[in-house]
């Protein structure tokens, strides 16, 4: 009977930490962990690097990697253009000169769509980021670490379309594209004399969970019939290492091909399902109350959730209005009436009815009551005091969701929090 992996696996992404998440993988790669894991492949004519982690990240790499290894790198390729992968290129490129960086022929695309909206996703990533990210540069700084390498966007030198390959050592190196399944420019790069695959993030975050088919940082939709190809492009290698995007590998080739077997068909069940309801008439919110998984294909819900990629879904095929209000097709949000309502309600009536559905355990219609009231009235202490007690009964029950609670989801409600218990 299958044990799913993401039960015994960390869940979220830490940034790289001097001295610690390095280790020796195999006799000839070492691995640095952090916001996503570098890798360094050592052939007897020099080095593949494999991601470069954020540009503040490069020098701890480089510190850790070098606790295992001192062979000169020759190339450098990132399995997808995401900045966690492709900040430290400049540093490692000046650390080697004549290194060639590879990546595949959407990452111009990727770096210049992330480059146009730095801005706002970087504000609207700040709940989850910035509190850890501060206490990370206060380790930094103890370290001596103080003049922080900054974020490249480099440009490779090396494009390729579907497949490229080289040998360098001796060693076979085959990179295969998977655009689509987490960037427009993701890859996989495969070592098949010894059976060894690494991944990057293909799969999100932690391995063996659903998908982040959007994320709620703001990004692109992600396709799901995209995604479950692309487990079905890593399957068809028979790997015995997975080498994957964040903590440590997954080996035997039981393992890895079990693992997505579950990841391929947990996507296609749950995409056929939101389908199946769409042309059925049934609307977002019924699909997302009635899909659930099938134990045969049960997988974590530490980064993506079932709830939002059915809403992913849906809005992939079908854009953002939902023939529910004629109202979606203008531009007054429902905010504009939400004075008018307190107005006539009041605002303590609308909080005791608040506190009644809370204590029925229906902290999500709670909080719709709650948002007109602070809508209305930003300081209305009942409220706010309410709206806190509900955010932390979410965080308790989200903490022990699947075993490890959802990153993303735990890290708003914290975030919340903190704002509320901020508050005068």
């Amino acid at each position: 009977m299958r044990d799913p992996v993401y039960k015994h696996r960390r869940v979220g992404p830490a940034a790289a930490e001097f001295d610690q998440g390095c280790a020796r993988v195999t006799d000839f790669i070492v691995m640095s962990e952090g916001n996503s894991n570098v890798y360094l492949i050592e052939t007897p004519a020099g080095g593949v690097l494999i991601n470069s982690g954020m540009g503040f990240e490069a020098p701890v790499h480089r510190h850790n990697l070098a606790r295992f290894s001192d062979v000169p790198i020759r190339y450098l390729v990132t399995t997808q253009g995401h900045v966690d992968h492709v900040g430290g290129v400049q540093y490692f490129r000046d650390l080697h000169p004549g290194l060639v960086y590879i990546a595949q022929a959407g990452n111009p695309e990727h770096q210049a769509y992330d480059a146009r909206l730095q801005a706002f996703r970087g504000a609207r990533s700040a709940f989850r980021f910035q509190h850890e990210f501060a206490q990370v540069f206060q380790r930094y700084a103890a370290a001596g670490y103080v003049a922080i390498n900054p974020q490249d966007r480099p440009t490779p030198d090396v494009l390729f379309g579907q497949r490229h390959e080289f040998t360098l050592g001796g060693l076979d190196i085959v990179l295969i594209a998977v655009p689509g399944a987490e960037t427009n420019d993701s890859l996989v790069v495969w070592l098949p004399q010894h059976r060894i695959v690494l991944t990057g993030n293909l799969f999100g975050c932690p391995f063996g969970h659903f998908p982040n088919l959007v994320t709620i940082r703001g990004d692109r939709y992600r396709d799901a019939l995209t995604c479950a190809a692309a487990a079905q492009t890593v399957l068809d290698l028979g790997a015995e290492l997975l080498l994957y995007g964040h903590h440590e590998p997954v080996a035997g080739a039981e393992l890895i091909r079990s693992e997505l077997v579950a990841y391929r068909d947990a996507i296609l069940y749950v995409h056929d399902e939101v389908v199946k309801g769409m042309n059925e008439g049934k609307d977002i919110g019924t699909l997302q109350n009635e899909i659930r998984l099938p134990a045969e294909c049960e997988v974590g819900q530490g980064y993506g959730k079932l709830n939002w990629s059915i809403r992913a879904i849906w809005e992939n095929y079908a854009g953002w209005f939902k023939h529910e209000s004629t109202t979606e097709l203008y531009s007054v949000p429902q905010t504009s009436v939400h004075a008018d309502l307190v107005a006539l309600a009041g605002a303590d009536a609308l909080v005791s009815l608040a506190e009644r559905k809370a204590s029925a355990g229906q902290c999500e219609e709670s909080i719709h009551l709650l948002d007109i009231v602070l809508n209305a009235d930003p300081a209305h202490a009942g409220a706010r005091a309410l709206m806190l007690h509900v955010h932390r009964d979410l965080l308790a029950e989200a903490q022990t969701f699947c075993t490890t609670g959802n990153f993303w989801l735990v890290g708003w409600l914290q975030h919340r929090i903190r704002q509320l218990e901020a508050a005068p």
